[in-house]
């Protein structure tokens, strides 16, 4: 299940809790994420994984990886917030394969994320 989070009118956030499914994906964060697209032609996203990545299922993953696909030259600043050493890895490594700056942080700089990709760090 993925819900969102009131932000700024420039970022979309989300919270991933138990099982994310590709009705998640296509319910709540592809709208929210083409609102955004729509309104400042930029993606400045956050996701809060409070669910092991194991508890996505394959067609939420397609649906994220079509989502990401559809908006390539759109992403400006993405972070995901976990407390996964390889996640935060990972993510901090994605920003060498695509557009814009990808970043991991510890769910206790929640703040600090948020701030991030707002633009105001």
């Amino acid at each position: 299940m993925i819900h969102q989070i009131d932000t700024t009118d420039n970022v979309v956030a989300f919270r991933a809790l138990a099982e994310v499914t590709k009705e998640d994906f296509q319910n709540v964060v592809v709208p929210a994420v083409e609102k955004l697209v729509k309104n400042t032609d930029e993606i400045n996203f956050l996701l809060v994984l409070d669910t092991d990545i194991g508890n996505f299922t394959a067609g939420a993953w397609l649906q994220d990886a079509m989502l990401g696909l559809k908006n390539l030259g759109k992403w400006n600043r993405a972070a995901i917030v976990t407390d996964s050493e390889q996640i935060i890895t990972f993510t901090d490594g994605f920003s060498y394969v695509v557009s814009g700056e990808f970043k991991g942080f510890r769910k206790l700089d929640f703040n600090k994320a948020l701030n991030w990709v707002e633009g105001n760090i």
